[in-house]
């Protein structure tokens, strides 16, 4: 899944997933960071570009309230218009969460809320994924409950992940992904992080939960395909 960050890079993603169809699908939104920097031209695209069939979810968007790039408010306007957006086009969302998860948290329930008042049983694909994980295990727990995805990536191996390493070791099998979030969080400072860091996070899920990494990429490769509403890749 290749996310876009703002609009030239949701084209680039759609562009990505033209060219190779048979790996990479493509998911178009704004970032925090760029909240601010989207007139009301670049939301007009991005509508059309998140109706586009080829599109598989709405994302990379939600808050970061870490470094605040743009304004908290620009930040909770543009994920809620996105959130709005997904819902309409009844597409995934893919979730950035950085030092927000009340926030967080709160909006995601209530657009769960919202969406099974208007729509119904939303049925077994689930709304969408809590990217690169960094909440802890209630969080985790009352999120999957309603039907996100959680996805970990390499920090989840560090012992400073409290929370992450909790929400890993007690979420059901369904409820779980991994990734890389590359280009940023790989194995090291000289290494580059590519596909392969997804297997050390499942090695590192299958330690935390007592699994084998079989296990593990059984799991994230059924709960992808629930996501994604296409059939599993067979290993």
């Amino acid at each position: 899944m290749v996310p876009g960050w703002d609009l030239p890079s949701s084209e680039g993603a759609l562009e990505l997933a033209e060219g190779h169809p048979d790996f990479i699908e493509a998911a178009v939104g704004i970032h925090p960071h760029h909240a601010a920097d989207a007139d009301e031209q670049a939301w007009a695209r991005l509508e059309l570009l998140a109706a586009d069939q080829r599109v598989a979810a709405v994302g990379e968007i939600g808050l970061d309230f870490f470094r605040n790039l743009s304004p908290p408010r620009v930040q909770r306007e543009a994920f809620a218009r996105q959130l709005d957006l997904a819902h309409r086009v009844g597409k995934p969302v893919l979730v950035h969460d950085r030092d927000a998860h009340e926030a967080v948290t709160s909006a995601l329930l209530g657009w769960d809320h919202a969406s099974r008042d208007e729509a119904g049983d939303v049925g077994a694909a689930p709304l969408g994924v809590l990217h690169c994980f960094s909440g802890d295990a209630a969080m985790a727990a009352s999120l999957a409950a309603r039907g996100y995805l959680v996805s970990f990536a390499l920090p989840v191996s560090f012992r400073s992940a409290i929370g992450p390493r909790a929400a890993a070791s007690e979420l059901a099998e369904e409820a779980i992904l991994v990734e890389t979030d590359a280009p940023w969080l790989g194995p090291g400072s000289e290494r580059r992080n590519e596909p392969t860091t997804a297997l050390r996070v499942a090695v590192e899920l299958a330690r935390l939960r007592a699994a084998t990494p079989e296990t593990i990429a059984g799991a994230a490769n059924a709960n992808l395909a629930r996501l994604l509403r296409t059939e599993a890749i067979r290993s």
